[in-house]
């Protein structure tokens, strides 16, 4: 059974950074891409970044250059560091193992303007 749990959600000023983190129990990330979702009230799902089993990685065109997508495999871990944070970004961040039914249960992301 494949359990994906986020951490590192909070409260932020605009401008600032937060890290998530996304610990994976139950599988190794190296067999899959990983990737990270946000929801906003009101919208859709949207992409924001994946990281593959090569270290490729891609980004949604709203969190370019500010946004980065990494792991450890060791620690079956997968981070995203968010920097230059802005009200827009405000969300639940999702991990989600690409290919796979597998999300966690989201962490809140609230950006302060």
């Amino acid at each position: 059974q494949v359990q994906l749990v986020e951490s590192g959600g909070g409260l932020v000023q605009s401008g600032g950074s937060l890290r998530l983190s996304c610990a994976a129990s139950g599988s190794s990330f190296s067999s899959n891409a990983m990737g990270w979702y946000r929801q906003a009230p009101g919208k859709q799902r949207e992409f924001v970044a994946s990281i593959t089993r090569v270290g490729t990685t891609g980004y949604g065109d709203a969190v370019k250059g500010r946004f980065t997508i990494s792991t450890d495999n060791a620690k079956n871990t997968v981070y995203l560091q968010m920097n230059n944070l802005k009200s827009e970004d405000t969300a639940v961040y999702y991990c989600h193992r690409i290919g796979s039914v597998h999300w966690g249960q989201g962490t809140q992301v609230t950006v302060s303007s």
